[in-house]
């Protein structure tokens, strides 16, 4: 005679197995996806650390030319 709980775990296993397998499969499709969109922003990502530099450095050379200008005050 046949194990009956043998049989349906071994349904449940084979479903888990499946379903396992399935969602691997749509991991590694996003991460396909997150890698071309890493891609794509690659450019804009320099173009804000870019901008990022210039507005420090405005910054600073605006503090630096207005505590010289003042100081030429008499």
């Amino acid at each position: 005679m046949e194990n009956p709980h043998a049989e349906r775990q071994a349904v449940l296993l084979e479903r888990i197995l499946k379903n396992a397998s399935a969602c691997t499969e749509m991991i590694l499709e996003l991460n396909h996806c997150v890698e071309e969109i890493l891609r794509a922003n690659a450019s804009v990502k320099i173009a804000a650390d870019l901008a990022t530099k210039y507005r420090k450095n405005v910054q600073y050379n605006l503090a630096a030319t207005t505590l010289h200008s003042d100081s030429e005050v008499p």
